[in-house]
């Protein structure tokens, strides 16, 4: 009798039922909740005040003595640097500027302050030019062009399609948030799952319960056991996370506004991010299951899964190079790749779109690695699962399994 649906119904119990499991599920949404119904408490009770800030400035250019409010910033004018200085080492000012006789030249200014900084602040330097260009452009031009000089770009891309049409989806870093999120959510609980895999075989040869399963079950039937009931686990954990987004989107869009009502999910997203997830945990699961089987017990298998868990980061660690070269040939390495797969197709969904032969060569790679590596896994499932002790040597797992 096939015992495979027993296995199944077992892993998969067991796996809903972990604490860490039941947290990787519901920290996103509860999360989520939380925050929107803060926000809600906080934005119900008295608008926060903005508190004043004072800069002082000394003009040796004579004729910077106008638009000294300049939003919550205000500018004061000091005679002299010592007057200023003293200001400062008072804490009447925060900080001051002095504009020399020869600016209109050399265009150079020089800020003083009492803190330690890289570099100037960029709503102080933003300022401190609006200040200095109003000024210069008083009496010379209308106010409104004054301010169009200062703020001379507001700059709005749209997509359009081959038709020439306005496309339905358009870009901005509204779109990568949703699968940004969504993939580190996967990479962790990829990494989550291998572990719990891992240290549940590591546990079940040193009790010495591996051998009552095997007397009843293949060793086959139960590693697809162990690798179906991981994979509808995580399907549960991929379904929570998609059916909760847009009930989360709505509530944020309702109650922050602005960035948040930009926020979009790519079209093809719900369908490749149920693939994807169900494909890595398939592979994770495989490799771990082969991971488990060679290594005496769950402390000596761990560092091996960090190996390959790490690597589902991989596209993580270099998602700022995503938006500077999106079509890079590495990303295309980094699709189809099997590991990489599932994070590097959600990260580059929301920021260009993956051509077609991308898609099906990087689905076709996954689908043979998960085949190949249960092959392999059945073999070494065989060979090493009753075996106590040392953990193998690489030459000799790649000797026996030419043999087996």
């Amino acid at each position: 009798m096939n015992k495979t649906l027993l296995i199944f119904r077992h892993e998969f119990r067991h796996m809903i039922k972990r604490k860490a499991f039941i947290i990787m599920t519901l920290i996103v949404p509860v999360l989520a909740l939380i925050g929107i119904g803060v926000f809600q408490l906080i934005s119900s009770g008295e608008p926060p005040l903005v508190e004043t800030v004072t800069i002082g400035y000394v003009d040796e250019a004579f004729g910077f003595d106008q638009y000294t409010t300049q939003g919550y910033i205000e500018l004061v004018h000091f005679d002299t640097p010592g007057d200023a200085t003293a200001a400062l080492i008072n804490g009447d000012v925060s900080e001051y500027f002095v504009i020399p006789s020869d600016y209109l030249s050399t265009g150079v200014i020089n800020r003083y302050t009492l803190e330690r900084q890289l570099e100037t602040p960029p709503a102080i330097a933003t300022v401190i030019k609006n200040f200095l260009t109003s000024n210069m452009l008083a009496g010379k031009v209308p106010p409104e062009t004054v301010y169009r000089i200062e703020a001379p770009l507001d700059l709005v891309t749209t997509r359009l399609t081959e038709a020439g049409e306005v496309a339905t989806e358009q870009g901005g870093y509204g779109n990568v948030i949703i699968p940004a999120i969504f993939g580190l959510l996967l990479a962790l609980s990829l990494q989550a799952s291998s572990m719990s895999l891992v240290e549940g075989l590591g546990d079940e040869k040193e009790s010495r319960l591996i051998e009552v399963l095997l007397s009843s079950v293949s060793p086959r039937q139960l590693l697809t056991g162990k690798v179906l009931g991981l994979g509808a686990a995580g399907l549960v954990q991929v379904v929570v996370w998609l059916a909760s987004l847009p009930l989360l989107l709505n509530l944020a869009s309702s109650t922050f506004g602005g960035f948040f009502g930009t926020i979009q999910l790519p079209a093809n997203f719900l369908v490749l991010g149920i693939v994807y997830f169900i494909l890595g945990y398939s592979l994770f699961a495989a490799l771990s299951a082969g991971v488990g089987a060679i290594s005496p017990s769950a402390r000596e298998g761990q560092p091996l899964v960090l190996i390959y868990a790490l690597l589902a980061f991989v596209p993580l660690w270099f998602v700022s190079l995503l938006f500077i070269f999106p079509n890079s040939p590495i990303w295309v390495v980094l699709t189809i790749f099997p590991v990489t797969a599932p994070i590097a197709v959600m990260l580059r969904l929301g920021v260009t779109g993956i051509a077609a032969w991308e898609l099906a060569v990087s689905l076709a790679v996954m689908v043979l690695s998960i085949v190949l590596v249960m092959f392999l896994a059945i073999k070494i499932f065989r060979v090493y699962l009753l075996m106590y002790g040392k953990r193998p040597s690489w030459r000799e797992i790649i000797q026996n399994l030419r043999s087996g």
